[in-house]
């Protein structure tokens, strides 16, 4: 490591050069390298494709492709395979021979099995709010494993570091501060989610819900889980505490949007729910649901902005509009 970083500082004293270094994970190159380069150096994250980038290669279909894009994610070499059993193929070795190996080397985990069953579980349970202690418990009731929730978190840590998975923290929004007892976390590249899990827990809602996490991260939100606390005097006299989510609090510079992200709205009840939470926040900043249908984005009777997930993802603009 130290004549890597000489000779990148070497590097550094030639004229009319720009250096870029790359590299899968942040522990090599935000937590390492850059320390050595403060002030004289830009991080740049780069994303898979999004699905405006993805379907400006592909074409077709507008349903067929994003229903292709929630399965295989945004990887840019999946273009090249024309099969629904090569790409599968493909992410299932990449999991396994570069991002999992890749990580049990550099952190020399002696328990690879109890590793790989933690990626199953953050996978299979990607959208829910846990905590290492709570994920603890899991794994001791249904598992009948002892992972200990240091253990847990210091994986978690291995995973964020590799670009698989981001955490996103929980924000009370009358509050006003963050809630660190639970936590979401999201993988960067749904794909890879979906080859942890051999394919077989495809659910559009929740692939739906982390493709608008990442979309917005591409777009330089900071983005938030929500927590809107509503407190009510009940019939005998007592305070009632209610609880209601918000999928994502977004935010860059002086804008916000509270975002629900909403796959179906089937029936006035569904409605109702997925709208609960944003009717009790009264800020002024816009308030989104975002639908799985293509339909054409109104506002409706609640000052509330309903968008399809094709106008939001295809329209780098889509927030903004008013």
């Amino acid at each position: 490591m130290s004549e890597f970083v000489d000779v990148l500082n070497s590097l550094l004293h030639l004229k009319n050069a720009q250096i870029y270094v790359t590299g899968s994970n942040s522990r090599f190159l935000s937590k390492d390298v850059a320390t050595e380069f403060r002030g004289r150096g830009q991080e740049i994250h780069i994303y898979p494709l999004s699905f405006a980038e993805y379907y400006s290669a592909v074409g077709g279909s507008k349903s067929q492709c994003w229903k292709s894009y929630y399965t295989y994610g945004g990887l840019p070499q999946l273009i090249d395979y024309e099969s629904d059993n090569a790409k599968e193929e493909f992410l299932k070795s990449l999991v396994q021979s570069v991002y999992i190996k890749d990580i049990l080397e550099r952190h020399n985990v002696k328990n690879q099995a109890e590793f790989a069953e933690l990626m199953a579980v953050v996978a299979s349970i990607t959208g829910s709010l846990f905590n290492p202690t709570k994920l603890s418990n899991t794994f001791k009731s249904v598992k009948g494993i002892s992972l200990d929730n240091k253990t847990i978190d210091k994986y978690l840590t291995y995973l964020s570091d590799a670009f698989i998975v981001e955490r996103s923290l929980r924000y009370q929004v009358r509050g006003k501060k963050y809630v660190n007892a639970l936590s979401k976390y999201y993988f960067q590249d749904v794909g890879l989610r979906n080859a942890l899990l051999d394919f077989r827990q495809n659910e559009p809602g929740h692939l739906m819900e982390n493709v608008v996490y990442n979309e917005l991260r591409l777009r330089g939100y900071r983005v938030d889980v929500g927590q809107v606390e509503v407190k009510t005097t009940g019939a005998d006299g007592q305070t009632v505490r209610q609880s209601f989510e918000v999928d994502f609090v977004a935010n860059r510079g002086d804008e916000r949007v509270y975002i629900q992200s909403a796959y179906a709205l089937p029936d006035e009840e569904k409605r109702q729910q997925e709208l609960a939470s944003l009717l009790r926040i009264k800020d002024g900043f816009k308030r989104v649901v975002i639908v799985g249908d293509d339909i054409k984005p109104y506002w409706n009777e609640q000052g509330i902005y309903m968008l399809g997930v094709y106008d939001f993802l295809l329209d780098p603009d889509s927030l903004g509009r008013s």
